[in-house]
């Protein structure tokens, strides 16, 4: 699928930082915890908490969380529609990998089981 050029610099250029407390306020608003997300972040980035923290204080670009996560070896087997697109069909990565993030938070505050969210 394509996405338009302005869209993916939008993304690139999005803070996490600004992004980070919806994404709290969406899985606790659905009874999940901040250790959750934490779990699921850290499982599709390999940033444990502490490294989160610190490239939330950073102010760190989407394209900069990115360009420094190592990516699970597993993040293929994340399919399905989020924000009106199939992730399998998004061709930029830097989208791709973003709407990955929102993928698995979204299942999360759906309430899916931890071992269904991390592909286990």
């Amino acid at each position: 699928m394509k996405t338009t050029p302005e869209h993916d610099q939008r993304i690139a250029k999005m803070i996490f930082a600004s992004v980070y407390p919806h994404y709290i306020k969406k899985v606790e608003t659905k009874g999940r915890t901040i250790e959750e997300l934490h779990e699921v972040i850290e499982w599709l980035t390999g940033f444990d908490t502490q490294k989160l923290q610190e490239l939330i204080d950073e102010k760190v670009t989407f394209e900069t969380f990115f360009q420094k996560a190592k990516l699970n070896p597993n993040v293929h087997l994340i399919t399905g529609t989020i924000c009106g697109y199939k992730i399998e069909e998004i061709e930029t990565p830097l989208t791709k990998q973003a709407r990955y993030l929102d993928k698995l938070i979204d299942e999360l505050a759906k309430g899916k089981k931890m071992e269904k969210i991390l592909r286990q």
